[in-house]
């Protein structure tokens, strides 16, 4: 193994990692693992203490692992996946893929597409982000989630790599579990990958693949404006990145001034492109009809109309490049689709609980117009909102007179303050009685007796997926209704 000293960018935390390898494999498999990494040791002085305090964390968690890695942050960019799957072998041209980008509906489209893609034969990997619960969600093979062992080996593989790049190219953590995703779906053969675009598009790690089968665009919205600019057409800009020379693009509906950056660089890219109406309800209560099809919807909100419809526009795009999806295999497939923390429903305490991230005011005003077709009965919204969200605009899309409001932080991550929640609701017309700010969003949760109230968990996927970890609830089935 060649070790380039240059390398010294956290170099204790990056040999902690090492020195961990070592001692996982003389557990696993007999130190093999050990002589191959033992030569790294030099590059620090107190490797026999490192080896003390790390014995005594065989058990180390992803999170553990991933840890020296967070203080890079967001750093959008391709130089640096690009040399760390160089080092794997390249994994990522060995998979074709549909590659999903957008400001909201990217993650239900992916599991619409796989969910058909397996009923109809094929062996799909779908990767998606961020998990709720647990860090396997995002490793997705024939519609079953990574086993953590092998999540760990694969996370093993990739930090090994990194050790030989140089200090400039240190990945991220999205960087990473990424290129772990890419030598998963590899080494698995798959037939196809559907592949979420973490954040943006143009400079994703996903966006590494020259011939994507198909490319999607679901939505164009502002959201992560400090990344990808302030207006729709920075944002668009970074979205269309995605798109290749000649290959199928699909997209969804876009406000007029995105939808003419988008279709710049479709012409300049002589891409076949299908812009995509949405699905109707069907005559068959929890169904929907798209161009002659009805198939089952069990994703609840009118935005799966256009989320499902688009996902069939891309198996259409599939049927004309030779693949063999039958219309039964979308039937079973969408029968089978589940997305939690979505429009989900929940029992908690006796009581029905609703969730959904809506952590932008597109998203909000989603879960807003699904409540409206429910019959009326005013909200108690349990709320948490990161700091770089548009705490103003979801709020606004989101509150009715006559609701309640108990605004808690998003635990693990900077968020927007409770009471500053609290007052911009105020602001907004709520009554001061009706507003409060907790610490703990189980402390909200503790006491839902208030009588002719719906009760809404919302604001953040993050905010949900720890309410999930606490509650192993997050298998629970989504209302079905329009």
């Amino acid at each position: 193994m060649i070790v380039n000293k240059n390398c010294l960018l956290c170099c204790r935390q990056i040999n902690e990692i090492l020195i961990w390898y070592a001692l996982k494999a003389i557990v696993w498999d007999g130190g093999a693992l050990w002589l191959s990494l033992r030569r790294l040791l030099w590059l620090i002085d107190d490797t026999p203490e490192l080896i003390t305090s790390l014995v005594e964390r065989i058990s180390m968690s992803i999170e553990q692992l991933l840890a020296p890695y967070k203080t890079f942050g967001v750093n959008l960019g391709l130089a640096r996946i690009q040399s760390l799957l160089a080092q794997l072998d390249n994994p990522h041209q060995r998979v074709p893929i549909l590659h999903v980008a957008g400001t909201n509906g990217k993650g239900s489209v992916c599991a619409y597409l796989s969910a058909i893609l397996t009923a109809a034969g094929y062996r799909v990997g779908r990767y998606t982000s961020p998990h709720l619960v647990s860090w396997t969600e995002r490793f997705v093979l024939q519609e079953q989630p990574i086993a953590l062992p092998d999540l760990e080996a694969l996370l093993q593989r990739v930090l090994t790599a990194i050790a030989a790049l140089d200090a400039s190219h240190c990945p991220t953590v999205f960087e990473i579990v990424t290129a772990a995703a890419w030598l998963y779906f590899a080494e698995q053969q798959v037939d196809v990958a559907v592949m979420e675009v973490g954040l943006g598009g143009r400079l994703d790690a996903t966006n590494v693949s020259n011939r994507p089968l198909v490319s999607i665009i679901t939505s164009l919205g502002l959201d992560h404006c400090q990344q990808l600019g302030p207006t729709l057409a920075h944002i668009a800009t970074e979205k269309a990145g995605i798109l290749r020379a000649l290959c199928p693009a699909v997209l969804g509906q876009f406000p007029p001034e995105a939808k003419w950056v988008v279709q710049q660089q479709l012409t300049d890219l002589q891409c076949p492109t299908q812009w995509i109406e949405p699905a109707i309800p069907s005559d068959r209560p929890g169904w929907a009809h798209w161009q002659g099809l009805d198939y089952p919807l069990p994703l609840a909100g009118v935005v799966q109309l256009q989320n499902s419809a688009l996902a069939l526009g891309a198996i259409d795009s599939l049927r004309t490049q030779g693949w063999q999806i039958s219309d039964t295999a979308i039937v079973e497939g969408m029968k089978r689709v589940r997305w939690p923390g979505r429009l989900q429903w929940l029992t908690w305490q006796g009581q029905q609980l609703l969730i959904d991230g809506a952590h932008n005011p597109a998203a909000a005003q989603g879960l807003r117009d699904y409540l409206d077709t429910l019959p009326p009965q005013p909200i108690h919204w349990i709320m948490g909102i990161l700091a770089t969200k548009d705490s103003q605009g979801i709020l606004q899309a989101l509150l009715k007179p006559g609701d309640r409001l108990t605004a808690v932080p998003v635990p693990g991550y900077e968020s927007t303050a409770p009471d500053l929640l609290q007052a911009r609701a105020i602001e907004l017309g709520l009554s001061v009685d009706d507003c409060e700010s907790v610490a703990d969003v189980f402390i909200a949760l503790s006491d839902l007796s208030s009588q002719g109230y719906r009760v809404v968990l919302c604001g953040s996927l993050y905010l949900l997926g720890h309410v999930l970890s606490k509650t192993q609830n997050s298998d629970s089935e989504c209302l079905e209704r329009f």
